[in-house]
């Protein structure tokens, strides 16, 4: 199995022909090559996008050329308008950076010299029928995710009720265990031992397993179990967001663990704080269950229900009618009607 230690990584570029092909084949972008410079050796690195007007009509000191340059409608009907001199000029105002590529959109041409200007300085020149907005989207969040901060995370991550659980703990606590028995009542595996998150915009973590692990789980005393072999396509899933984190360790019976659930304690992952239960582990107690219970009450609260303020404002409401203090309980039902089992 992979290292265990926790690593906070993130790329620093990525080749044009690598951007190219993951646009086409996982994002689903009709894109095609205009030129035949070598794409392989043009980098990107950064996750931004820049539309270089100002550059091609001759203002260059704010001019980002690091970025894919994105050629819209009005770049191509700039450059059109002009004679055959002047837009060569205010194409080579461009060509003088190492820009990582051209890519024009909504099926926009260039001009046969421009291409070969192109060309000649190496830069790829695509085209797309996409609308630039469309288009600037798709590749903005798909570089934002390349270049996104990651880290490994050593536990199990588990698409309980469409809530992502990530189960940490001391290794040989069970978290593979609670995992696959999880799978067994019907909800599906992301990643086991190793979890790789990555931190997308807006405070989001989205969770993954390795490459080489996948849904493979390693059981003490069992051997690894091929999840996805064994139980099928509905039980795993290749990415979910990490939403929860439970905490299982041994109990301490030093230790004092919330009843009531009033106290709301985080978790902090790559900047981002997560709602963390601490989950005490002894002889006899069903983790599985708990877990279910856990997300539940998570969509609970996401709906605006929180069981404990629930309660604490009935006990409250009963200490203002009359006190509590001597009181003995009182049965929930005034009668019992008669339907005995």
């Amino acid at each position: 199995m992979p290292s265990r230690q926790p690593k906070t990584f993130k790329k620093e570029s990525i080749t044009v022909d690598f951007a190219i092909r993951q646009l086409e084949t996982l994002v689903g972008v009709a894109i095609k090559p205009l030129n035949s410079a070598a794409a392989d050796e043009r980098v990107i690195t950064d996750a931004s996008l820049h539309r270089p007007g100002l550059a091609l009509a001759g203002y260059l000191e704010l001019f980002t050329y690091k970025r894919v340059q994105v050629l819209g409608n009005t770049e191509t009907r700039f450059l059109d308008h002009l004679d055959a001199e002047a837009r060569a000029k205010a194409f080579n105002n461009v060509l003088r950076f190492p820009v990582p590529c051209f890519i024009l959109t909504e099926g926009n041409e260039m001009d046969k010299e421009l291409l070969a200007m192109a060309t000649n300085a190496g830069v790829p020149v695509y085209v797309t029928p996409m609308p630039s907005t469309q288009f600037m989207y798709l590749l903005r969040d798909f570089l934002a995710d390349q270049f996104a901060l990651q880290q490994s995370v050593h536990g199990s991550l588990v698409d309980v009720y469409g809530i992502g659980l990530l189960i940490i703990g001391p290794a040989g606590i069970g978290k593979s265990e609670v995992a696959l028995d999880l799978v067994e009542r019907g909800h599906r595996l992301v990643a086991d031992d190793v979890v790789m998150v990555t931190r997308k915009e807006d405070d989001i973590l989205m969770g993954a397993g390795t490459d080489l692990v996948q849904h493979f789980m390693e059981i003490r005393g069992l051997g690894l179990v091929d999840v996805r072999a064994m139980f099928g396509i509905r039980a795993i899933r290749f990415q979910k967001r990490v939403e929860v984190v439970v905490n299982l360790h041994p109990w301490d019976p030093d230790q004092e663990y919330t009843r009531l659930g009033m106290i709301d304690e985080q978790y902090p992952l790559m900047g981002v704080d997560l709602p963390l239960v601490k989950l005490p582990v002894t002889p006899g107690k069903n983790v599985t269950v708990l877990c279910e219970v856990i997300a539940m009450n998570h969509i609970l609260r996401h709906y605006g229900y929180d069981p404990a303020k629930v309660f604490a404002e009935r006990l409250s409401s009963r200490i203002r009618e009359k006190g509590v203090a001597n009181e003995a309980p009182v049965r929930g039902v005034e009668y019992f009607e008669h339907d005995y089992e």
